[in-house]
């Protein structure tokens, strides 16, 4: 519904551009019953929460003072940009976040609603919305604590789009969270020659490697938008183990932690990182 309001308002906001990829849309559609199949495609995805949940958790601790045992994120307002079936909400939403999960994929909301109803634990922490970024702009202007945007940025169509969105929903000094992929000769060769022609460890064709994103430009992005970059750190996949861990080379997988800057006309030293936090983010992100 397109109602006056929305045509007058917060037109600063409004774009031509969306970062929703209908190509990419119809590859994912094909797959949205096996989220939680642990042995299909998407088995790499649920083995990467292994790494990806405490490097989101343990960063949020360190800069928090506030500590519940058992809920470690109780509280916390998490949005989760292309939640897919909820691989992450859900292990999200059992530190006790608040976690709204976003897709533009019907099936995809869909299957995570249903998988979430096996537990009632989660009924009231993680809601699902099938939506764009865009469309959940002007209905949440810095609502979120949270953003979490893992191995989604590589199969959006429009990237600064997508960045400023992001930017608009979080609450000043609010964090960002992206995983994603380098765009290197080696990163062609592994993610999509050995992963996807030969070893099948995703389908053929999930990936583009013109879409890849190298960490610079996404730093470039996310410093241009108003963000502070506090982290970034390579990722390794292990095919024949299952298994993810840390590697400083960014070659191929990547994290990102980045803070929002804080309300503008507020100078103090909560805007900027000080040496020392990065040093205590890398290292506790080090430990996850």
């Amino acid at each position: 519904q397109l109602s006056l309001f929305r045509l007058t308002v917060k037109t600063p906001f409004r774009t031509s551009h969306s970062s929703v990829d209908s190509k990419e849309m119809k590859k994912f559609q094909l797959l949205a019953h096996k989220w939680w199949d642990e042995e299909g495609e998407y088995s790499a995805l649920h083995s990467m929460n292994d790494i990806r949940v405490p490097f989101i958790r343990d960063t949020l601790l360190s800069m928090s003072s506030n500590y519940h045992r058992g809920n470690p994120l109780s509280g916390v307002k998490i949005l989760d940009v292309g939640c897919g079936g909820g691989l992450l909400s859900e292990p999200l939403g059992r530190l006790g976040a608040s976690v709204t999960g976003i897709d533009p994929l019907e099936d995809n909301i869909r299957t995570a609603d249903q998988h979430k109803s096996f537990d009632p634990v989660l009924a009231k922490r993680v809601q699902y919305k099938s939506s764009s970024l865009e469309e959940i702009v002007e209905e949440s202007m810095e609502t979120f604590d949270v953003i979490v945007a893992s191995e989604v940025v590589e199969h959006v169509a429009d990237l600064e789009t997508f960045i400023r969105c992001c930017s608009q929903v979080l609450k000043p000094e609010g964090s960002l969270f992206i995983t994603t992929i380098n765009r290197t000769q080696l990163s062609y060769v592994l993610g999509i020659v050995v992963a996807e022609k030969i070893m099948g460890i995703v389908p053929e064709g999930t990936h583009e490697w013109e879409k890849f994103v190298p960490p610079e430009e996404l730093e470039h992005l996310l410093e241009s938008n108003g963000f502070l970059v506090k982290t970034v750190k390579g990722m390794l996949y292990n095919p024949l183990s299952g298994s993810w861990s840390w590697m400083e080379s960014m070659s191929l997988n990547y994290a990102v932690h980045a803070v929002k800057s804080g309300a503008q006309g507020q100078s103090g030293p909560t805007d900027a990182p000080s040496e020392m936090d990065i040093q205590q983010q890398s290292a506790t992100a080090g430990a996850a």
